[in-house]
């Protein structure tokens, strides 16, 4: 009878020691994925692999899936092998709370520009904190009011010249609000000089739009999460590997890949202020982000920041400020105009109407000052903002140390996050949570005050959205 081979020596394994391995692993694999607590509800299958959230992502339902997860399991969901995702104040608070020290992931690195780091990705509070005072005091109530609202008015009327000028038909808001907000960040950005008119019609300007309405900008995003190092090298390819990678349809997005315009635009910008004369230059540094940022730059010499560090700053805000705006000002024209709404339209018209007209320029705009009063539309805005949130989806962030979450025992480095979606349809803070209803923040106070710890449409703590008052000002 012949002796069986040495498994060693002839590279076979029996099939009880594969079995053996294989229990092993799965073991060991299970011991990391549950790590953090087997108690901490979710379905299976997203515990055992990031892909199946990963897919929901693909189809464009992740946030909705997300929300439903938290409708079936509770306050917290485990949605990946390492990843928890919550929704109470109290984990609000633990996570996002000035001094929590919770930073931003790496998902964040993919809005990196030009290889540097901004006001959006810096990951630590200490390297956010430190760029957010050069450039803090331009977003106070204080600065748009004496430095913006001018310019804000001057571009409500250019924005309804633009919706005049066209054919008596439904008008396609999406692109001319896109215009407006462009017209309006790039103003506050670089002044008069750097300013688009895109609601002029000027092409170059509106061309900056292109890659930004790209339909494939969210392919290229998702490749950028999930697949960052391969993305990253299909995109700086060139020559005959391009061209065999773009004819094989591996790219995710056609080159120049999105953004570029507004990035070049940003940096062109710089160089152009840059060019300006030392006075134009101080009269801008109290008024513009660019002019602040160059303050800086010449105040601390070689340890200011460089040329393409503020470009990056630049075309990172300029980028804020458009989407977030246009569509902010799309949901909420859209909710008005639908009939079930049209009591909202009406008393807001009333409000709009009984401005004295001292609070109106010599075009009958009316002053981002007296706006700000109107009590009626800022519950549109907040209300708007609450259904409609811009970024509505999750805001990841981990610590390097382990720490207790609402009771629950989280390891170091595992990615949790809250998003605005889920926090804002809690029925039992918000009666009927997907009705357009401006009144409810006109109810009892103990309910609007609880509403409005629930509101999270610009997020909380050191990290909150630095543009808040500009968004209120439009």
């Amino acid at each position: 009878m012949l002796e069986p081979f040495s498994s060693l020596s002839a590279g076979y394994v029996e099939p009880r020691g594969l079995a053996f391995v294989a229990a092993a692993f799965t073991f060991v694999f299970l011991i990391k994925i549950f790590s953090s607590g087997p108690n901490i509800p979710g379905p299976p299958f997203y515990a055992l692999t990031r892909w199946r959230l990963a897919y929901e992502d693909w189809k464009g339902t992740r946030t909705r899936t997300i929300h439903q997860l938290h409708q079936k399991y509770g306050s917290v969901v485990r949605i990946g092998p390492n990843e928890l995702s919550f929704n109470s104040l109290t984990a609000l608070k633990t996570i996002y709370g000035a001094g929590s020290g919770f930073e931003r992931t790496s998902f964040y690195r993919m809005f990196d520009v030009y290889g540097h780091q901004n006001l959006f990705t810096f990951a630590t509070p200490k390297d956010h904190g430190d760029r957010k005072k050069l450039i803090n005091h331009a977003y106070s109530k204080s600065s748009i009011m004496n430095y913006s609202a001018a310019g804000i008015e001057g571009n409500a009327w250019e924005y309804i010249n633009l919706l005049e000028k066209e054919p008596e038909t439904a008008s396609e808001i999406f692109g001319s609000l896109h215009y407006y907000s462009l017209d309006n960040i790039t103003h506050f950005l670089y002044g008069k000089e750097g300013a688009t008119s895109a609601m002029n019609g000027v092409t170059a300007h509106r061309a900056l739009l292109d890659d930004v309405l790209d339909p494939s900008r969210r392919k290229l995003s998702w490749f950028a999460v999930h697949f960052p190092k391969y993305t990253k090298w299909l995109m700086s390819r060139s020559g005959l590997i391009e061209r065999l990678v773009s004819i094989a349809g591996l790219l995710p997005q056609k080159k120049p890949t999105v953004y570029t315009g507004i990035r070049q635009h940003a940096l062109s910008s710089w160089k152009d202020f840059s060019r300006l004369e030392h006075e134009r230059k101080d009269a801008m540094a109290v008024s513009t982000i660019l002019g602040r940022l160059w303050k800086h730059h010449t105040s601390q010499k070689a340890r200011g920041l460089s040329d393409m560090e503020i470009a990056s700053e630049a075309a990172d805000h300029l980028l804020a400020g458009v989407d977030t705006t246009s569509d902010t000002l799309m949901f909420l024209i859209w909710a008005l105009s639908l009939p079930e709404n049209l009591h909202v339209q009406e008393v807001l018209i009333r409000e709009v109407s009984a401005l004295p007209e001292s609070a109106l320029d010599s075009r009958g705009i009316p002053s981002a000052e007296s706006t700000d009063k109107l009590a009626y539309l800022d519950a549109v805005l907040k209300e708007t903002l609450r259904l409609y949130a811009p970024l509505p989806a999750s805001e990841p962030r981990s610590l390097p140390v382990d720490t207790v979450i609402d009771g629950y025992q989280v390891p170091a480095n595992t990615v949790v996050s809250m998003s605005p979606y889920t926090l804002h349809r809690n029925p039992n803070v918000f009666v009927e949570p997907v009705k357009f209803n401006p009144d409810r923040w006109f109810g009892d106070s103990k309910e609007v005050t609880e509403m409005k710890k629930w509101f999270w449409a610009f997020s909380s703590g050191g990290r909150m959205c630095i543009g808040i008052q500009w968004v209120f000002s439009l």
